[in-house]
């Protein structure tokens, strides 16, 4: 009886690390995220741990979802600039696309439908090589009138359409949300008044986080 109970027992611990090492295993896969965009991905002004990428890798690695995000984001890109450079950041071990592009279209006035030319050639793209994305959008400026911001936000909510991508509205929601008013928000802003603060990444990536969950493979 001892030795068949022993048996028992050395079969079920053999078992357990069997488990151990396949779970092991595949966390140490996990998914890799690239994060194409501008001066927002990039973490302008911030120490490298405080930026957007590396805020966001912790944020999903805490929930459970063992993550590398890769940071592709150039600071004064514009949706040209990404489409361009889109071929040579993209690699086989890429499993989801960020698009978080049309901040510096939007600061410089660029036609919307340009903007919305170059997001298309990136999502199209991405679907010819079938790798999920998650469009991130931007508030339309106030400062070149109504109808400009109008068919500047019109250019995000399109694209979702036309390509069948999950959109979340805006890079900046977490910021409004947590202050209750974009007037509010620019406590988490830099002295630029245009970059977020390290308090303010935080904010962002709490409320982006869950959508980035939402389109993981």
């Amino acid at each position: 009886m001892m030795s068949r109970g022993y048996g028992v027992l050395n079969w079920f611990l053999k078992c357990l690390a069997a488990i151990a090492l396949l779970s092991g295993a595949a966390r140490a896969d996990g998914v890799t995220l690239l994060a194409l965009g501008d001066s927002l991905t990039a973490g302008y002004g911030l120490p490298q741990q405080e930026g957007f990428v590396p805020q966001l890798e912790a944020w999903l690695n805490d929930h459970g979802t063992v993550a590398t995000v890769i940071n592709a984001g150039v600071s004064g890109d514009t949706t040209a600039g990404g489409a361009a450079r889109l071929g040579w950041v993209l690699s086989d071990d890429i499993d989801v696309v960020l698009v978080a592009l049309g901040a510096n279209d939007m600061l410089r006035g660029i036609d919307p439908q340009a903007t919305y030319s170059n997001l298309d050639a990136i999502l199209s793209e991405l679907s010819a090589r079938e790798l999920p994305s998650l469009l991130i959008g931007m508030p339309g400026p106030a400062n070149f009138g109504a109808t400009y911001k109008a068919q500047f936000e019109q250019v995000f909510e399109r694209l979702a359409q036309d390509h069948d991508v999950s959109l979340y509205p805006s890079f900046l929601a977490g910021l409004t949300e947590a202050a209750g008013s974009a007037n509010g928000a620019l406590q988490y802003l830099q002295s630029d008044g245009l970059h977020p603060t390290a308090e303010g990444v935080s904010l962002i990536v709490d409320a982006l986080g869950p959508a980035v969950l939402d389109v993981l493979p």
